[in-house]
């Protein structure tokens, strides 16, 4: 299957953020059965992020508010030269407006085989900002365009009253996929010390409590954009995944259940919806987009 100009063996990515960005844990991914790998948000300069605490688990998921920590792109190079992988990897980046994206775009230019614009962290500097607003999101991502031959991902956030509009700002700016969706911004409290855990004070909910709200951003954007869609929040099981192809995503990116379950959670699901697309006699693309709504 391909997506984005990229060749995959699966629908399964795993999603920025959730584990780091060394070379031997994006080989130990390539061999649990990923299809693509996406790295940490990279940064112009490094990045320490914030103090701890940074993140708590809850019973209907988890919250984190990291900061975005990394070593800047120079350093980001640095961790993975000499990295050979037989699968696509996508480099996550952010920066403080369109200019500091396209500089990172720039230096990763034919370094990695597409860019995922990190336009939505809810936690973070005014990167929300950018994700809220369509003239911002269409701006960052034709700069980025402009700046490599990449191919363009952009990551989008659910805290808007309509994600279609910034689906197809990002569209208009030349994006090559959407990745739905970001993080949910949400608050965490100890009512017995009476403050927030997390330092940051807000943070970004994942996990299945999310999943609904991924699939209805995926259903609204498939209706609205001509590009493909990755689907992100709340996938645990192969069932998950055939829920968000179904509604419109192309692949999907799994994150909050590797927290628990580890890299072994990335063989399990893939093995089992390979076997439901044997057994159903479906292939993946043929799964994109298969429900309709009750009355059409």
């Amino acid at each position: 299957m391909k997506i984005a100009g990229m060749e995959m063996k699966n629908p399964l990515m795993v999603c920025s953020g959730v584990l780091g960005i060394s070379s031997s844990i994006f080989n130990r991914l390539e061999d649990a059965g990923i299809g693509a790998v996406v790295s940490k948000s990279i940064s112009l300069e490094p990045n320490d992020g914030y103090e701890n605490p940074t993140m708590v688990s809850l019973p209907y998921g988890a919250m984190n508010a990291m900061g975005l920590p990394n070593p800047g792109v120079e350093g980001f190079l640095k961790e993975i030269k000499g990295l050979k992988l037989g699968i696509p990897l996508i480099i996550s980046i952010y920066g403080k407006d369109a200019g500091e994206f396209a500089k990172v775009a720039s230096k990763l230019d034919g370094r990695c085989d597409a860019l995922e614009l990190n336009l939505s962290c809810p936690h973070a500097g005014g990167l929300l900002s950018i994700g809220q607003d369509p003239d911002l999101v269409e701006d960052v991502v034709r700069r980025v365009k402009d700046s490599c031959g990449l191919p363009v991902i952009a990551k989008l956030t659910p805290n808007v009253a309509d994600i279609r509009p910034i689906g197809v700002a990002a569209e208009n700016g030349g994006a090559d996929a959407l990745t739905a969706i970001n993080t949910v911004r949400g608050l965490a409290l100890n009512i017995r010390q009476e403050y927030p855990i997390l330092s940051n004070v807000y943070g970004g909910l994942s996990g299945p409590c999310i999943k609904p709200i991924g699939l209805r951003c995926v259903w609204d954007l498939k209706g609205a954009v001509g590009i493909p869609i990755i689907g992100v929040g709340g996938i645990s099981s192969w069932e998950d995944v055939v829920e968000y192809m179904y509604a419109g995503a192309s692949a999907v990116q799994i994150g909050t259940v590797l927290g628990g379950e580890g890299i072994d959670a990335i063989s399990r699901i893939g093995d089992d919806l390979e076997r439901f697309s044997k057994d159903s006699d479906i292939i993946y693309e043929d799964m994109v987009g298969r429900v309709r709504a009750r009355f059409d």
